[in-house]
């Protein structure tokens, strides 16, 4: 059971109809005590807001949890699922040829943050998402959740489903972490490797990314919104995606009104234990990488960016430059006015420049002649 959209709305649906019920009790109880006018008038008033504020977060709550559960009970996901280890897990697969495009969503994000590019990577290639544990319709499992244990449980997947080497890795965010292990562990199977805007090992004890850290907001704060179903009142779960088709596009953004934290935090609590686990992989000899960036400038060139983001953005930068030592046959490409979401902002870029980095592992176009370099396109 879905224990923060389905357990917490039901109780706080309980508990707000209790505390409306015991105010307006109190309410109407005070005609008979003996007290100055003026206090029953304010300590009404006062009720009266508390219940109806009770009675406000009760009702979104609970409206937040109806409409989830009514839109999965009437979408079902995409593609198949897969028993791991008596734990289900879930893989959208489109396309057909090889190798295969496995794609690994970013922190926070599942399968369906691929919607806008899978088809037309499918044109090429047969490509497939996955939602690892605890994202989308995949099981949680227990911590730690570290980059061993997600790896082990990706190549389980691929064993299951049927997707044999060999295959070409591309991952998002912490998800670029994640593929650098399973090339280390799984070298005969890997035909090469695309980091989108990838986190780097042990990148969290960097001083800029502390700073930034302490500047997020809380937590535990964000998840009792998303309880509380203010995500959907903002109008996040109705946003639209300029290249999904329309059930893509509200697929995902349901997926803004249905936040997994539990998982997140776990990936998180584990990231130094992932980060140490993959700071020495590579460099993997002449493997083809292609590494996507964000655009440093859509933060530098802002001119009111506080220190902290122009020092992050600095940073990531220099770390991005950084992954191309991980190859002899390794392109970075700065995908211009994009943020960290270059699947999203430049989905244009990745529809070019994936088809041509299949077709140059195939051996079927000529080789790049710019290994090594950064461009911005």
């Amino acid at each position: 059971m879905d224990f923060d959209y389905v357990v917490i709305p039901a109780l706080v649906l309980l508990v707000g109809a209790l505390l409306v019920w015991l105010s307006f009790r109190r309410i109407l109880s005070l005609s008979t005590k003996n007290c100055p006018t003026w206090r029953k008038v304010t300590e009404g008033i006062a009720l009266s807001v508390a219940a109806l504020a009770c009675a406000a977060v009760a009702a979104s709550a609970s409206f937040n949890a109806v409409s989830l559960l009514y839109f999965r009970a009437h979408n079902l996901p995409p593609g198949d699922m897969y028993v791991i280890a008596g734990h289900r897990m879930h893989v959208i697969c489109t396309g057909s040829g090889s190798p295969t495009l496995v794609l690994d969503a970013g922190l926070g994000n599942d399968a369906l943050v691929w919607g806008g590019v899978q088809p037309w990577l499918s044109r090429t290639t047969r490509v497939c998402a996955y939602d690892r544990a605890g994202f989308g319709w995949s099981d949680a499992l227990p911590s730690p959740r570290d980059a061993e244990h997600i790896t082990s449980e990706l190549h389980q997947l691929l064993v299951q489903a049927n997707i044999s080497a060999p295959i070409v890795l591309m991952g998002h965010s912490i998800a670029g972490i994640y593929i650098r292990d399973y090339a280390t562990r799984f070298p005969a199977d890997v035909a090469g490797l695309v980091f989108v805007d990838s986190s780097t090992p042990l990148q969290n004890q960097n001083s800029a990314f502390r700073a930034f850290i302490t500047k997020l907001p809380s937590p535990l704060l964000m998840r009792l919104e998303s309880i509380a179903g203010v995500p959907r009142l903002r109008g996040e779960c109705s946003q639209t995606f300029p290249d999904f088709d329309a059930h893509a596009g509200k697929l995902l953004a349901e997926e803004n009104c249905h936040e997994q934290f539990g998982a997140e935090a776990a990936e998180l609590d584990s990231f130094t234990r992932s980060g140490e686990e993959t700071v020495h992989t590579g460099p993997y000899g002449a493997l083809p990488i292609l590494i996507f960036s964000q655009d440093p400038l859509t933060t530098l060139s802002q001119p009111n960016s506080p220190k902290y983001l122009v020092d992050l953005a600095n940073v990531w930068n220099q770390m991005q430059s950084d992954l191309l030592k991980l190859s002899t046959h390794s392109r970075r490409i700065i995908a211009k006015g994009s943020t960290h979401y270059v699947q999203l902002d430049r989905a244009d870029l990745i529809k070019k420049e994936i088809p041509l980095f299949v077709e140059q592992i195939r051996s079927t176009t000529p080789q790049p002649t710019n290994f090594g370099s950064t461009v911005i396109e």
